[in-house]
């Protein structure tokens, strides 16, 4: 059998731990698989003395990470440091500037830097790997970059936030609203103690600037996707969504068209006879829609110690193969700067709801709004009246351009009728 695949390993949490345990545990079976054993020999984390339940006295320790980029003997780095700048930016350059491999789980890294570090890893004939970074275990990146390469893609969109769905799939069963179900997802670890990356969208959007490089062949932009959490869905949102035959997901959305490249992360309504309304709980999915391979859909743990080390040690076994390309499925030349598509040309159906005053003359401003701005309601439900007076007010409208759905609502802003902020949900087509 050939020499060992020598890696070092930077940050021991969760996903750091789960590597090694991986490693331990399939250790001759990754061998044979690999055609190659896959060794750890160095190992780098915060705290030295936390017992993390492994044996770290078989590793060299090193204190600063960034010097595993240039640790003699070793031919992979692996980055599970997090964050898009400070150390895992120095060693993710470090690495691949020396020539090493490199793999990450850092979606955000890769989301603010992966143009610069594909040419780097280029120049110096080196992989630089992400399954990790995008859906934990779930093997999208290889199928968009290698399984689905022959095909144009059209479009790539889906669950890509285990947190959300999590809160919203436990709205939608019990009842509640979102702060209470915030509070106990933060208390049974699926929600962190500051969840503003996971429920503001932040996170997702991370996740769709990578597949939308992969799949359309452009530079990730995660600058240019519109974001919006769930921050704003009320439980008789879910029961009017329900009512209407849908489902409230949060869904990443990117397409590419002749007018640019649109990319944005948002609540939807989702019909109940598509796949992404029977993705529940933490789970993520993938739907990617190629022109000659049809609807593909990839689904599974999104995120956790087992999904996401296995994805990090498939990118290993890979590496010990010898295989790997360009890391967004084309050279990084080759990447195109796409200009933004404008979200007002969309054309749709949407769900937008209204807390109201209790009064004469309320659903008549607003219809008058929508009229005015052209845009065609198909129903409209005034649901009793809450504790504070106030009355819930939800459209639905017929097929037509986002922009006219916009003007409307800027209409109403300002509205001594109107209650704080409308939400406005696309129906998902």
């Amino acid at each position: 059998m050939a020499e060992a695949l020598r890696v070092a390993l930077a940050g021991l949490g969760t996903v750091g731990g789960g590597v090694v345990k991986l490693l331990d545990a399939n250790r001759d079976l990754i061998a044979r698989r690999s055609g190659r054993p896959i060794e750890i020999v160095a190992v780098s984390a915060r705290d030295r003395t936390r017992d993390r339940g492994i044996d770290l006295s078989r590793f060299t320790w090193v204190d600063d990470s960034s010097s595993l980029a240039t640790l003699a003997d070793v031919d992979v780095v692996v980055e599970l440091v997090g964050g898009s700048d400070g150390p895992a930016l120095t060693l993710a350059r470090a690495t691949l500037a020396a020539g090493r491999h490199l793999v990450t789980a850092n979606k955000a890294l890769l989301a603010h830097h992966g143009l610069e570090l594909a040419e780097t890893a280029e120049r110096g004939a080196a992989a630089l790997k992400f399954e990790a970074a995008v859906a934990g275990g779930i093997p999208v990146v290889k199928g968009l970059r290698e399984g689905a390469a022959a095909n144009e893609i059209g479009r790539v969109y889906g669950i890509l936030n285990g947190t959300c769905n999590f809160i919203l799939s436990k709205m939608e069963a019990e009842g509640r609203d979102f702060a209470e179900v915030l509070s106990e997802a933060q208390a049974l670890g699926y929600a962190e103690s500051d969840p503003t990356f996971d429920i503001d969208g932040i996170d997702a959007a991370h996740k769709l600037s990578i597949l939308a490089s992969l799949a359309f062949g452009t530079r990730p932009a995660f600058g240019d996707v519109a974001v919006q959490g769930i921050r704003q869905v009320l439980g008789a949102d879910i029961a009017e969504a329900a009512a209407l035959g849908h489902r409230v997901r949060l869904v990443g959305v990117a397409e590419a068209g002749p007018h640019g490249l649109f990319q944005r992360v948002h609540p939807h309504l989702v019909p109940l006879d598509h796949p992404l309304a029977h993705v529940t709980g933490s789970t993520n999915a993938v739907v990617a829609e190629g022109n000659f391979v049809g609807r593909l859909l990839f689904q599974g743990a999104g995120a956790g110690e087992g999904p996401t080390a296995s994805a990090v040690v498939a990118d290993l076994i890979d590496i010990a193969r010898g295989e790997f390309g360009p890391a967004f499925a084309m050279p990084a030349g080759s990447l195109s700067a796409a200009s933004v598509a404008d979200s007002g040309e969309r054309r749709g159906r949407a769900y937008l709801r209204f807390m109201v005053e209790d009064r004469v003359g309320v659903l008549a401003e607003i219809a008058a709004a929508m009229r005015d701005a052209g845009v065609s309601i198909e129903s409209l439900i005034q649901r009793g009246v809450a504790a504070d007076g106030r009355a819930l007010v939800a459209i639905v409208t017929h097929e037509g351009p986002e922009r006219s759905v916009a003007q409307a609502l800027e209409r109403l802003r300002g509205s001594s009728s109107v209650a704080g902020q409308p939400l406005w949900m696309p129906l998902l087509g």
